[in-house]
Order: structure tokens, then sequence, then C-alpha cells
């Protein structure tokens, strides 16, 4: 089997199977998607469009950011593929729909809330969120 993605490689003179390090297209693809999510905002973007269709400007109200930054932001997601769009009139709604993201954040987010303590303020966060976009 060629090293890649979920490989193994029984090295060992006890033949216990080892994962192999992702191949240089795959590393650079996570390492690329990293970086995307690196930016704070850009995160509360793309989980509140994971969880709803929003416009640029429920978005910025949302997220607490300008209209444009948001939009900046959302272009960046868009040319990744980690957004979509749909034109209604002269609004355009902006979702995302990837589970691969989703499962991602969800445990970035477990991570994080586990690290500061701050399970509990997530909570009651997600319950404002809908409130508001209720």
């Amino acid at each position: 089997m060629k090293p890649g993605v979920g490989a193994t490689y029984s090295g060992s003179v006890h033949e216990t199977p080892v994962q192999v390090v992702p191949d240089d297209v795959h590393a650079r693809e996570v390492a690329d998607t990293f970086r995307l999510l690196a930016d704070p905002t850009r995160v509360k973007i793309l989980w509140s469009l994971l969880h709803h269709e929003l416009t640029v400007g429920t978005l910025a109200e949302l997220v607490d950011a300008n209209p444009t930054t948001v939009s900046q932001h959302l272009s960046k997601l868009r040319l990744a593929g980690l957004v979509q769009t749909r034109r209604e009139g002269t609004f355009v709604h902006y979702s995302a729909h990837d589970a691969h993201v989703r499962r991602l954040l969800t445990e970035a987010l477990s991570h994080a809330e586990h690290a500061t303590g701050t399970a509990d303020e997530r909570a009651e966060g997600a319950a404002h969120t809908h409130r508001y976009l209720d």
C-alpha cells in the first residue's frame, strides 16, 4: 500500500501497525484548512453558517464585526469551498454544509472548552444565538 492517509506500516520486528505520516498533498491541504480557520471571526462565521443560512448583515451582527470585514472573510471561505451562496433578489445568503468541517470545528471548540473550563458559557451563548435568529 502506498503511504498516505490511513496507510499503515509494519516495520518493527513485532509487526505492529504504525500510522504513516500523511503525504505532502494531504499535509498541505490540512495546513491550508487550519490556516483558514486561524482567525477567530472566521471561526464564528463558519460555525454560524454550519447551523443557519445567513446574509452578511445578519452575520455581522451575530459575530459583532463590520459587514465589510465579514464580507472579506466570506470571500476567503467561499474560495476555499467551505461556504456556498444563494442569491435571492438583491440578497446573497451564505451557508456551509461540509460535515468534515463541522466535526473539525466541534472538536476544536470542545478542546477549547476543556482547556479553558468554559463549557457552560458556550451552552449559554448557543441559547443566545438561537434566540437572536428566531
